[in-house]
């Protein structure tokens, strides 16, 4: 086996979405190919795709819902690397990991609007509603850098759902 020199490759571009519900918690869905791995929808940017195009597209694709409106974007993209085990294994060996543009989503509809097996080619078999701050424990260890980012720029966005409304 080859070794991949890991610096000398790109950052796969993609969008993710952080769905938040009418209590200000948010979807966490398992995936199907890893089933201790709790994440976030997010996907890949299509060739001259905007990345708010992106998220309803992978929203569609993934949760098979388009019942939310964004409500707030990450100001930078954030990386993360695959490990060293996955190099030259995942997106065809082309890519070191993923720079990503992350939305805050207000969910609109209901749970009966969440459809796992919308697409046809599910990535998940499970989900379920959880609190902001679960999300590093969730995560796949080399992913957990993010999701703290995510935490933290979406920490205001939670709260704000958890404020008595006058």
């Amino acid at each position: 086996m080859t070794a991949v020199d890991k610096e000398h490759l790109p950052y796969r571009k993609g969008v993710g979405a952080v769905l938040f519900d009418r209590r200000g918690r948010v979807l966490v869905a398992r995936r199907l190919d890893t089933p201790d791995a709790w994440q976030l929808p997010q996907g890949g940017i299509d060739a001259g795709e905007d990345p708010r195009d992106a998220v309803r597209r992978e929203m569609q694709e993934e949760i098979g819902t388009d019942r939310f409106e964004i409500i707030a974007e990450t100001p930078d993209w954030l990386r993360y690397d695959l490990p060293d085990h996955l190099l030259g294994r995942v997106w065809g060996g082309r890519y070191r990991g993923q720079e990503q543009r992350w939305f805050a989503l207000r969910f609109l509809g209901s749970d009966s609007d969440i459809d796992l097996a919308a697409s046809g080619h599910p990535e998940f078999d499970a989900w379920r509603w959880a609190d902001l701050a679960e999300l590093p424990e969730m995560a796949v260890w080399f992913k957990r850098g993010l999701y703290e980012a995510l935490v933290a720029t979406f920490a205001p966005v939670a709260h704000a759902y958890q404020r008595p409304r006058p």
